[in-house]
């Protein structure tokens, strides 16, 4: 936990929710155990895509599509989501929701590894969001900022692994060690990078916030 949870359960409470299909696909998400965007993630991006309204959207794990529908829900009514996901059995399930929610004719949906298809596109984006396989965003990087111009925002979630990222090395389970090493090699490249100006916030699990210059 990285904010206090008292402090979280609160300002939680005074969240007004999503629309009435992400509400129930969050509760079904969470039954389910599928990882989905913390609440207050949720909140922050909905605020999000009302202030900036991108057009065109990158997304890097997809899981049972509802970042994706969210986005589509609180965008601007013109913006496309090209979301990406590489785990078969989700994919489907993910096409389903986008049907059911209304939103499928603005959601292309890659399946497949971010590392192939990511050096085959050739658009940039006004917003990319990457919340995939953490010990790969290091590795994305480079492919994602070519998909990004002046203005373009990169935002990375569940970056500062429930608090593990400030602890030694020696005292991250083992399991999660390479994770970890590649996760502060990212943040290490994304506030190092002269192109971009990044910010990082203890949102849900900690993002990182990067305009492009």
């Amino acid at each position: 936990m990285i904010v206090d949870e008292r402090m979280l359960t609160f300002i939680n409470s005074l969240d007004r929710g999503l629309t009435p299909f992400l509400e129930d696909l969050r509760e079904k998400a969470e039954k389910d155990e599928v990882p989905i965007i913390r609440r207050n993630m949720q909140s922050f991006l909905r605020t999000w895509l009302t202030i900036t309204k991108p057009t065109a959207i990158l997304e890097i794990g997809t899981a049972v599509g509802f970042s994706a529908i969210l986005m589509a829900s609180y965008g601007s009514p013109e913006s496309h989501i090209t979301t990406i996901e590489s785990y078969e059995k989700r994919i489907p399930v993910a096409r389903e929701n986008f049907r059911l929610a209304g939103v499928e004719d603005r959601i292309t949906l890659l399946a497949g590894d971010a590392a192939e298809i990511l050096p085959r596109l050739t658009e940039s984006y006004d917003l990319i969001f990457l919340d995939a396989a953490k010990g790969q965003y290091i590795r994305w990087l480079p492919d994602l900022r070519k998909r990004m111009r002046p203005g373009s925002v990169l935002i990375a979630d569940n970056v500062l692994q429930e608090g593990d990222i400030i602890e030694s090395h020696y005292l991250v389970e083992r399991r999660n060690r390479t994770i970890y090493k590649r996760m502060r090699e990212f943040l290490r490249a994304v506030e190092d990078d002269p192109g971009l100006d990044t910010c990082v916030l203890p949102i849900g699990d900690g993002i990182t916030l990067s305009v492009m210059k």
